[in-house]
Order: C-alpha cells, then structure tokens, then sequence
C-alpha cells in the first residue's frame, strides 16, 4: 500500500485507510468474530490507519477496536478516536470532557496513547468554542503524552478556514467532499491546507453509498439531481465491466495532496477488494466519461450541522 505524509506531523499513512464505523452497528449488526476479522484484514492488506469515534456505536467502535487490536504490535497501526460528538444530538467540547473522553478512548482501545484525536463534526456547534475551549485542552493531553496530534472533522468547507485561521491544528478530516461527483475539499480548501503545512485526511470515497451499486439509504441528503446522476455513471460503468465503487476508491486516493482516504467495512471480503483496487490502475477514459455525467451536478451538497456554519 503506498503511503504519504500527513502534513509536518511525520506521519506516514497509507493512501486507502480503515474505517471503523461499521464496527459500531451503525449499518446493520456486527458479530464479534466478524469485528476481529475486518480489523486484521484490514492491517494484512496495507489498510494500517484506523479512524473510529465514541460516537460510532456510542463507544462500541472503540470496545471492539480494543478487541481486535489485543495482542497486535502498538508500532504496527495508526489510530485516530474523536472526541465531542457522543450521540446524533449530543455534544460536548468542553475542557472536562475531552480530559475524560481521551481517558476513556484509551481504556477502550487498549493503548497508552491515541496518534490522532479530531474534534468530531464541529459544524454542529458554536465554533468558536473549539478554538477558546476544546483545542487547547486537546493540547494539555498533547503536552501530557496521551495524545501525538490533533485536529478536527466535519462536513461544510467553511469550517475549516474559520479554526485554522485562529489557532494552529496538526491536520483535517472532511468527508464526501473528495468524490468523483464533488470535489470541494480539494477544490476549495486542500491548497489552503497545504499552504498552512496541516496535514488533510478524506472519508467517505463512496458517499454514503453514492457512488456504488447499492441501493441509495433512505436517509441520503444529496438532491435528487445528484442521485439519478450516479445512477446514470453506475450503469456506465457496469456497461464497461466495471463496478462503480472502483472507479470511486480510485479516484479518490489518486490525489497526492490527500494524505489518506477513509472507507469502513464491517465485510473482511470488502476491505480484500478495496486493497486490490488500490493497487490497480484507473481507466482514465471511463474517469473522463463518468465526470461527464456528473458535470451539471458537480460539487452540489447538502447542508449540514447549524446553517451559520455552512
């Protein structure tokens, strides 16, 4: 698995990274052996950073990370933990809590440090307080050992430029915002990044299912417009042999300025496949074809957290 560096912290992270949200049952139930199984695939094929949150499972994505990762060489994986976001309605950024919730991400996971902690989905939030409050107790458990770097996640663009320009942070994470039908975070807030040296991250190559031959979730936000779009580039690509969600992976860990882009699986037979892609080259043809059909949908999103933040 080819790996790049994440910003100045130094670390190295493989281009296609393992997330563990679906360990949480927030897409349909998980067995335990099912858990341990996808984690140690994930690390046989390359996949070697993982990204989980208390808020996956309401801290079950932790617990069976812990699980999983009992036994495994601590200088073999990277882990990012969130922290902030404990329910779909509740959160808290306060210096309290990030002490306790570090604390109790490290009983979880079974480690004596976290590499990464992220303040997890801001926009819902006034943000300021991220800046005056939640960051720089984050850099009190930096200072303390427990935590190496720290950052913050979220969905609208605008949030990114609003905290960096105020306080200085190791590296982002935004998600569904560098895919073959919306390129925004590169677009709009990748170069500013780099320009700053904080390290970017991207989750969510599939979109929520978007891009791929499942059927759409009911609960999927993008307009309807974006939807028979990818309907459309999925049926394509099925005509030219091809499943979707390769064009999707690839796409979206193509771009060298993008340290690492997140998918999650449940599914050890999913992660083989996203490792196997990974290695393979694009068909920049069908690439130019499907971009084609997503051109007069392109970048076109959804709203997210409070609407001052989008």
């Amino acid at each position: 698995m080819q790996t790049r560096t994440l910003g100045q912290t130094g670390l190295q992270l493989p281009v296609l990274g393992f997330g563990a949200s679906s360990l949480g049952q927030e897409f349909r139930s998980v067995t335990l052996d099912e858990a341990i199984k996808s984690v140690r695939v994930a690390l046989e094929s390359g996949l070697n950073f993982i990204d989980t949150s208390p808020f996956y499972g309401r801290g079950m994505s932790e617990v069976l990370l812990g699980v999983a990762l009992k036994g495994v060489p601590r200088d073999s994986y990277t882990i990012s933990t969130k922290l902030g976001r404990y329910d779909l309605q509740h959160f808290d950024f306060s210096a309290k809590r990030v002490a306790e919730s570090i604390d109790v991400s490290l009983h979880r996971l079974g480690t004596g440090h976290l590499d990464i902690v992220l303040c997890h989905d801001i926009e819902f939030v006034e943000m300021q307080q991220i800046v005056d409050e939640t960051l720089p107790a984050l850099r009190r458990a930096q200072a303390a050992g427990k935590v190496r770097f720290i950052g913050f996640s979220g969905y609208p663009q605008k949030i990114f430029k609003f905290i960096a320009d105020q306080t200085p942070v190791d590296c982002v994470l935004s998600y569904n915002q560098y895919t073959l039908q919306n390129t925004r975070f590169a677009d709009e807030t990748v170069p500013y990044l780099k320009a700053k040296g904080i390290g970017a991250m991207n989750a969510g190559p599939f979109s929520a299912r978007l891009l791929t031959r499942a059927p759409l979730p009911a609960w999927l936000k993008e307009p309807e417009s974006v939807k028979a779009a990818a309907r459309a580039a999925a049926a394509l690509c099925t005509s030219r042999g091809v499943d979707i969600a390769q064009l999707a992976l690839q796409f979206s860990i193509a771009n060298p300025d993008i340290a690492t882009t997140i998918a999650g699986s449940a599914n050890p037979d999913n992660i083989r496949t996203w490792a196997k892609w990974a290695a393979e080259p694009m068909d920049l043809e069908l690439l130019a074809d499907v971009q084609a059909i997503f051109a007069p949908v392109k970048n076109l999103g959804h709203t997210e957290g409070l609407a001052k933040n989008n």
